[in-house]
């Protein structure tokens, strides 16, 4: 088995589950920072040349796992690896993240729809050469991006406690 432990703690705005964005369309005025552990700091080197940073983490209050949901972009119940639902078996997410500023272990970031005080597991440069997929599909979602942007999430995947 193995054993993934956190590198560093997500620092956000948001301390509530309920009305947070649901995806980072939706937090373009929220900024946030990553603690990073001192341990890892040496990974940070050269990171400021990107303009976005994916940020993998652990859906810390997740206290369930289902295989069907609903989205909150959907009204029909859908399979959990066909969504980006906490409710997963292993409560991994992952963000795009705009990159604004290091010093030293503190990373500084915009557009952050995570929940303060979330494990962060790893931290990747996003790299358009090889991530923008020119001709992809979105499967059922249908939303505009208006709607992506305003839609907040609400206690359907659980709460705080």
């Amino acid at each position: 088995m193995y054993e993934i432990k956190p590198i560093g703690i997500i620092h956000s705005l948001h301390y509530s589950i309920e009305d947070m964005p649901i995806q980072p369309k939706g937090a373009s005025e929220a900024e946030g920072y990553l603690l990073v552990d001192e341990k890892y700091i040496d990974g940070l080197k050269d990171i400021e040349g990107f303009s976005h940073i994916y940020l993998l983490y652990y859906f810390h209050k997740a206290n369930r796992t289902e295989m069907l949901v609903t989205p909150f972009m959907d009204k029909q119940i859908r399979g959990v690896f066909a969504t980006r639902s906490p409710l997963r078996p292993n409560h991994i997410g992952i963000s795009i993240v705009k990159l604004k500023k290091v010093e030293h272990n503190k990373v500084i970031v915009g557009d952050i729809d995570i929940l303060d005080g979330t494990p962060l597991l790893d931290i990747k440069p996003y790299i358009e050469k090889f991530d923008a997929v020119k001709e992809s599909r979105s499967g059922w979602l249908k939303a505009s991006d208006k709607e992506i942007r305003k839609k907040r999430s609400d206690n359907r995947f659980g709460t705080i406690s």
